[in-house]
């Protein structure tokens, strides 16, 4: 089948993907920007790659029109748009109207399950936008309805897993009563494969879950049982949506637009309607949770890791051209150029550089850069708990604490960041090894700024002296990590003394 996929670069996207082209399926791929979508090198000749933004119907005359099937995977969940309802539901009706071109028969939408009758903002868009995917006139569609989806990497288990690895004791508002179906993230891939073309999914919807109801409260000491933790707590009345929001968004990874999108939907019960089982149409036994959580820590412990819920940029962090600034600007920027030259193997200092940062750390004054991110979740920044998606790998369009990966480029030997922190002005973070014609290498450790107005040069030329100190030893300590004492490391007699230079226009 001739397959379109929406959303192909984000959490659902990235997992599904794999399983469609092994299926035999002609898959293109639907992406705002095809610079930031990564393919492993086994799908790279095997898919195709079409831009479009949803809100732009002209740019939807790019994606085919000889498709069996679509999966409408896009959502806003952590958007931070106070417009979001109306976006998602104009990004449906210009994608409704592209199907009604096109000789698509079926489309498969993943959304929420919505059975309360007061439901979120965001319940409720989910609702919405099947009552706009429902009005194709050729392609039929199937709607699958899930509750807290439970992986390595998903919001949901990242949230909980920070709150119980983090938090002895909780304080905890009164919607952690709240009862909720979770699902593991491979029964939601069986699911999503199996209703493709399946006659007796058409046009229907269905509710999926696990098999345990369980409250929020009661999946937090589950998880803590898991990791063998013992934790305590305590449910109180008097914490506010927003508070709870700050709590939420200051405790774990998540972003603050993503913490209020979530503390207004676990207001409401999540639990499959038996009316719109699936289990005739589909049988197929899922995991309990305590097995998904089980495989979850599995595939990190493993570095397996497929995708994270921050790969994706609905979070609204960065601008959606930001791999427009994957060449760091020549004009107009202050700079922070550090160089070290080193004998040791130039594959061994660069397996340190793709480990930067997460579990790593940034190899010099670890406190400082906490307090760093800690200072930017206070005004409303990533902070450094998104961590990143593996210790040891890294592509483009990674989150990696809180930097972006512009350019992961191991044949070339380069790496660049992008700031997404909070900043008055740009920033990024470059890394090359450079070789000489004697055997040697050099690490080039670059920091650019680019200052908005006196209160970037103020910023900037504040931090000069913890530059000094903060730049030096990371990159030491980048060239130096790992080596035996009978290893050769550093040639610091041959490197040229750090520099912090300013070339403004």
């Amino acid at each position: 089948m001739n397959i379109l996929l929406t959303g192909a670069n984000g959490y659902i996207g990235q997992r599904l993907l794999p399983l469609l082209v092994e299926a035999g399926h002609q898959v293109t791929c639907l992406v705002r920007d095809a610079r930031r979508f990564e393919l492993p090198p086994g799908l790279r000749n095997r898919i195709v790659v079409a831009e479009a933004d949803l809100l732009k119907p002209d740019s939807l005359s790019n994606l085919p029109l000889d498709i069996d099937a679509a999966y409408y995977l896009v959502h806003s969940m952590s958007g931070h748009d106070t417009d979001f309802f109306r976006l998602e539901q104009e990004s449906a009706r210009h994608f409704t109207q592209y199907l009604n071109r096109s000789r698509c028969r079926q489309v498969i939408y993943l959304s929420g399950i919505a059975n309360d009758r007061a439901l979120s903002v965001h319940l409720r868009s989910r609702k919405a936008v099947e009552k706009t995917l429902r009005k194709a006139t050729t392609a039929q569609l199937t709607v699958l309805r899930a509750s807290i989806i439970i992986g390595s990497g998903s919001a949901s288990f990242e949230i909980i897993r920070d709150l119980v690895e983090k938090l002895p004791v909780m304080v905890t508002p009164r919607w952690l009563n709240s009862r909720c179906q979770p699902i593991g993230i491979r029964d939601v891939m069986h699911y999503l494969t199996t209703v493709l073309d399946n006659p007796a999914c058409l046009g229907q919807s269905f509710d999926i879950g696990g098999p345990d109801v369980l409250t929020y409260r009661e999946m937090l000491l589950e998880l803590a049982a898991a990791r063998g933790l013992k934790r305590y707590i305590i449910t109180v009345p008097v914490l506010t949506p927003r508070l709870s929001s700050w709590w939420l968004y200051l405790v774990t990874s998540t972003t603050f637009s993503l913490a209020q999108s979530l503390v207004e939907s676990l207001r409401n019960d999540t639990v499959a309607d038996p009316g719109r089982s699936i289990d005739k149409a589909v049988p197929h036994t899922c995991m309990r949770y305590r097995a998904a959580v089980e495989l979850a820590f599995q595939r990190i412990e493993q570095n397996e890791v497929v995708s994270s819920w921050s790969d994706a940029l609905s979070s609204g962090v960065m601008p959606r051209n930001y791999m427009d600034h994957i060449q760091i600007p020549q004009y107009g920027l202050l700079t922070d150029r550090q160089t070290l030259r080193f004998t040791r193997p130039p594959r061994e200092v660069l397996q340190n550089v793709w480990s930067i940062g997460g579990e790593r750390g940034w190899y010099k004054v670890d406190w400082l850069w906490r307090i760093r991110g800690l200072l930017d979740k206070l005004v409303g920044g990533v902070g450094l708990r998104r961590g990143r998606r593996s210790p040891t790998d890294l592509r483009a369009g990674d989150p990696l604490d809180f930097w972006r990966v512009l350019v992961a480029d191991r044949a070339g030997r380069r790496l660049l960041l992008y700031a997404e922190m909070k900043l008055p002005g740009e920033a990024w973070l470059q890394f090359r090894i450079l070789p000489h014609d004697d055997g040697s290498h050099t690490l080039e450790q670059l920091a650019a700024f680019r200052p908005r107005g006196l209160a970037g040069r103020l910023y900037w030329y504040s931090l000069v002296p913890f530059h000094f100190i903060i730049f030096k030893g990371m990159i030491e300590n980048i060239v130096q990590y790992g080596a035996g004492p009978s290893q050769p490391r550093s040639l610091p007699d041959a490197a040229p003394a750090p520099t912090t230079t300013s070339a403004m226009p």
